[in-house]
């Protein structure tokens, strides 16, 4: 299923790799587009929606609803 956030504090390509990080290691199999001048995450994973949010929450990042 595919999931879109609004990931604010990304600033650069260590916060992508961080974000792409926290996503695959509660989904391997994750596929994971970023575009931080636009605050969009995009994912493709067959986990819910709070689950991932949560994972880059945890990394420090903001995820708007």
């Amino acid at each position: 299923m595919k999931q879109v956030f609004n990931v604010q504090g990304m600033t650069c390509g260590h916060c992508e790799k961080s974000v792409t990080t926290a996503i695959r290691l509660l989904d391997p199999q994750a596929q994971v587009q970023i575009d931080r001048s636009q605050n969009h995450v995009e994912v493709e994973s067959t986990q819910t929606r709070e689950a991932l949010a949560e994972a880059i929450r945890e990394e420090g990042y903001q995820v708007a609803a």
